[in-house]
């Protein structure tokens, strides 16, 4: 299935042979350690900077409405974010991951994010719409 919106993203998670538990990395664009006035320029221009995860979280599918309600739930946190890093965790079994079951494969996720290695992850913007990266 080609991914080309969260919708889409949430069908084809729930087509799987095993449940998924998605994970979150919601990431701010800000400046790099140590940037130029060329850099400031470019980022107050919308461009560059690097992405830092703000915060993060899992869901079951079950848990999960539509990019709307993602966006309302994460705005009660008070942290403001540009682009949200999603991926999938399978479950073993017949049986849904925990959050706990999730809590290191997070933790790694939220490390790629800090390294720039996404491309592992859909990302969206706050309007839902699908980011790519190159």
């Amino acid at each position: 299935m080609n991914i080309s919106s969260y919708q889409d993203l949430l069908q084809a998670a729930k087509q799987q042979p095993e449940p998924q538990r998605l994970l979150f990395v919601f990431t701010q664009p800000e400046l790099p350690e140590g940037y130029t006035q060329v850099q400031i320029d470019r980022f107050h221009a919308g461009q560059g900077g690097v992405l830092t995860p703000k915060m993060c979280t899992d869901k079951a599918l079950d848990e999960l409405g539509s990019f709307a309600d993602l966006v309302e739930e994460s705005r009660q946190t008070g942290q403001d974010w540009k682009i949200v890093f999603v991926a999938a965790l399978d479950g073993r079994g017949g049986t849904m991951p925990s959050s706990e079951d999730a809590r290191v494969p997070l933790e790694k996720m939220v490390e790629a994010v800090q390294n720039g290695a996404v491309s592992n992850f859909l990302a969206f913007d706050r309007d839902g719409n699908l980011v790519r990266f190159s």
